[in-house]
């Protein structure tokens, strides 16, 4: 809201001296013309700080630092569209660290009256081959994993996207204990709720994934989605809003109508490439063209949306798929630049 006084003090002004006119001029000289309206600059209103949490040490942010001191403004400015937005924190492993990082990140948030968005994601064989070796070594070692992590949750507000890959990957057949994963996830459903203040997605995949959305409903009551908050799409993918939110009724309708969901729109802003492979590659790992999606909201209109959110950072590689490209997770500021240049 603007403040009040200043307005009104330029008001009073304008008044007084209406006033003091009349009087010099005197009744018989005429009308007085209206006093002329105030001039000067529209005063603009700040946007509202997101819902979610912006980490200001991010590494867009530091890119754009960089790109200013070599004279670079226009690149800066478009980095900015990436370090001004709430994006996601993930957490991959180590049980000795992962409650203190939950706790550090959580508290930033809560400094800044805002809600982060966590993705746990160590689940054991957690690529299933995909780009190597990833997750916890085992059953138990994930079990204290997970504990530690909502340890660090120490019941402050925190979005969690559980798993990323794991469900759409049991309904393939990965891995080889598919039983075994799928419990393993409702265990994580329940230690995460159990804080009483963590809001847990589990994923589903998106839909050019599982086209069975029968199976995948099935696998997600078994991973724990009735005890749940609810199912995340789209995480790292590139499908578009609308053909997720489409999916996502029709695996909630499976779930009995009633389940919600969040999407992933960090980086679907032109959707998918079109076509399965770039050179020898797939075409989910980095591939170019693409763009910076919808941005973050806690309100995104679409029945039962609860919320579009950047679960993956734009500008991390997804892997080193062709040559000379990052490693999974490596900040990568041309691909960054060309996100936010193709965004509408």
């Amino acid at each position: 809201m603007l403040p009040s006084r200043p307005l009104l003090t330029r008001q009073s002004a304008v008044t007084v001296g209406a006033a003091l006119t009349l009087l010099l001029t005197g009744c018989g000289s005429g009308p007085t013309p209206p006093p002329a309206a105030p001039t000067g600059p529209p005063i603009s209103v700040p946007p509202a700080p997101p819902v979610f949490y912006v980490d200001p040490d991010n590494p867009a942010a530091q890119e754009a630092a960089r790109l200013d001191a070599q004279g670079r403004a226009d690149d800066a400015a478009l980095l900015r569209r990436i370090a001004t937005r709430p994006t996601a924190k993930w957490l991959t492993g180590d049980e000795d660290s992962v409650r203190d990082e939950v706790d550090e990140f959580l508290a930033e948030a809560n400094l800044a009256g805002q809600t982060p968005v966590l993705v746990a994601h160590n689940v054991p064989d957690r690529n299933c081959g995909r780009e190597g070796s990833g997750g916890a070594s085992s059953a138990a070692e994930y079990h204290r994993w997970i504990r530690e992590f909502a340890a660090g949750v120490d019941g402050r507000p925190v979005i969690v996207v559980l798993e990323p890959g794991a469900v759409p990957d049991a309904v393939d057949g990965c891995p080889r204990d598919v039983s075994g994963r799928l419990a393993l996830l409702r265990d994580a459903v329940d230690v995460l709720e159990s804080t009483d203040s963590a809001q847990v997605y589990l994923d589903a995949g998106h839909p050019a994934w599982i086209r069975d959305v029968g199976a995948l409903a099935a696998a997600l009551r078994k991973a724990g989605a009735a005890e749940a908050d609810g199912f995340a799409l789209n995480v790292a993918n590139f499908v578009s809003t609308d053909e997720n939110v489409r999916y996502g009724h029709q695996i909630s309708d499976k779930l009995g109508g009633k389940t919600r969901f969040v999407i992933d729109t960090s980086r679907n802003g032109n959707g998918p490439y079109p076509a399965a492979t770039v050179g020898r590659a797939p075409s989910w790992c980095n591939p170019p063209g693409r763009a910076l999606g919808a941005e973050p909201t806690a309100d995104p209109g679409a029945d039962r949306v609860d919320a579009l959110l950047w679960v993956k950072y734009p500008g991390e590689s997804d892997s080193d798929c062709r040559p000379g490209e990052p490693e999974s997770g490596e900040w990568w500021p041309e691909y960054a630049l060309g996100l936010a240049r193709s965004a509408r």
